[in-house]
């Protein structure tokens, strides 16, 4: 039998380090690495960033986010939150300024990412 792969998981979260130790220890030809030991393959995360301050998102810009994510269309958002659509336009242009987003799903992507919304 060949030497197990030995996995490093630096991770800055606790709780999901312990879960992807507690996941990952029984794996056969896995090998989790001792404290300050170098793998053969890591695994890496550091904690989601959330956006900056001064690029914090109002609750109505999470709220149109959220119907983007949805796929809704501006007319759309526009119906159910009861504003009209030109209001969404702005939202939406907000949005994408602040995510530095070149279009709609971009900002829904980089929400995702950064952990501002979920599906």
């Amino acid at each position: 039998m060949s030497e197990p792969i030995v996995l490093a998981i630096r991770v800055d979260d606790p709780i999901l380090a312990d879960r992807l130790t507690a996941v990952l220890s029984g794996v056969p030809g896995l090998r989790l690495a001792r404290v300050n030991e170098v793998g053969d393959v890591a695994v890496v995360s550091s904690q989601r960033e959330a956006p900056e301050q001064d690029a914090a998102l109002t609750p109505r810009e999470i709220q149109v986010l959220s119907l983007l994510a949805e796929g809704a269309s501006n007319k759309s958002i526009a119906r159910r939150l009861g504003i009209s659509v030109h209001t969404v336009k702005f939202h939406v242009a907000s949005l994408l300024d602040k995510f530095e987003a070149i279009g709609r799903t971009d900002a829904v992507a980089h929400a995702l990412r950064l952990g501002v919304i979920e599906l």
